[in-house]
């Protein structure tokens, strides 16, 4: 069968036409191939939202805005029509809040399931919401510091201003020395703890020595346990036969012997007894000393005139 060329440019013209209007209805946001629902919600404000921006529904792309015309009612309302093309149910009591994407402003809907156990259907109304933008979010958080920050540089213009009208000139050149003289001892802090810092790392080595020997003596009293709990072992040997000893009797036997040499001593200081006297009596010893220099004289007669004492005789 043969197909007449009006035919064949006829059917090419419905092809054409079907494909414009498809992809009019693509560009506006719309799917002609596709089942999906339209949901509605109603802003006062839709802060740059437009026609085809996508709709989310935890991060997933669900949709788009298809649709955007003022109330009818002329309150200025906008109403934005939602178009989901993914069979995901929604919950009646959800939200769709419009938000920015990135930092360049790009607009989104997000839709933020509800609890309900009725699911929205095609032509249902969502409560809107509007995420506050990125400048306002800034402005809700910087705001009360602002505020702060500026009561705090009031409050310190009028202590300077104070302190200015209080001190005097004199008071001035004190508080600027004093100054001066904290920001040399800073210096000095600084000096110190670099000399510190210099004689720690010149000790390091002999820190490092002494841990070292510390170390070997632990090492050698962990050698020699053996030796060392027999040492003990001697020792306290030695203090059970201490224990067991005379040592009350030895002590008392001393602490007598003790009281009687302090007896003794007592009489001796009293002049009691002939070394009580001797060291008490001054005359004994006037009388040793006389002898002493009378035997003097005459050894020293003996020493001149030995012919006197000593006499020769052959006959």
């Amino acid at each position: 069968m043969k197909i007449s060329k009006e035919t064949k440019i006829g059917a090419i013209f419905i092809v054409g036409a079907v494909l414009l209007i498809w992809g009019y209805s693509f560009l506006k946001g719309q799917d002609l191939l596709t089942r999906s629902r339209t949901i509605y919600a109603v802003y006062q404000n839709v802060s740059g939202l437009g026609k085809a921006n996508p709709v989310f529904i935890n991060g997933m792309q669900v949709g788009q805005v298809t649709h955007m015309y003022f109330d009818p009612v002329l309150n200025g309302n906008i109403i934005v029509g939602l178009t989901i093309d993914k069979d995901f149910p929604i919950p009646k009591n959800s939200n769709a809040e419009i938000l920015s994407t990135d930092l360049m402003g790009t607009k989104a809907v997000n839709l933020n399931l509800g609890s309900s156990t009725e699911m929205a259907k095609d032509g249902d109304t969502l409560t809107a919401k509007l995420a506050a933008t990125l400048t306002e979010q800034v402005e809700e958080t910087i705001g009360p510091l602002k505020k702060r920050a500026e009561i705090l540089l009031s409050s310190i213009d009028e202590i300077l201003i104070s302190l200015n009208a209080a001190l005097s000139e004199e008071q001035v050149k004190s508080i600027k020395g004093s100054i001066a003289h904290l920001n040399s001892s800073l210096q000095n802090a600084d000096t110190l703890m670099q000399d510190i810092g210099g004689f720690v790392s010149n000790e390091k080595s002999k820190v490092k020595d002494i841990i070292d020997n510390i170390e070997s003596i632990t090492d050698n009293f962990k050698n020699n346990n053996e030796k060392l709990s027999a040492i003990i072992t001697n020792f306290h040997s030695l203090s059970d036969t201490l224990v067991q000893a005379n040592i009350a009797g030895t002590l008392g036997s001393v602490n007598k012997s003790m009281s009687d040499f302090s007896l003794i001593m007592n009489k001796i200081n009293k002049g009691e007894g002939s070394v009580g006297l001797l060291i008490n009596n001054d005359s004994l010893y006037i009388g040793l000393e006389k002898s002493s220099r009378e035997l003097n004289l005459l050894l020293e007669d003996i020493r001149l005139n030995p012919k006197k004492y000593v006499k020769f005789s052959l006959f």
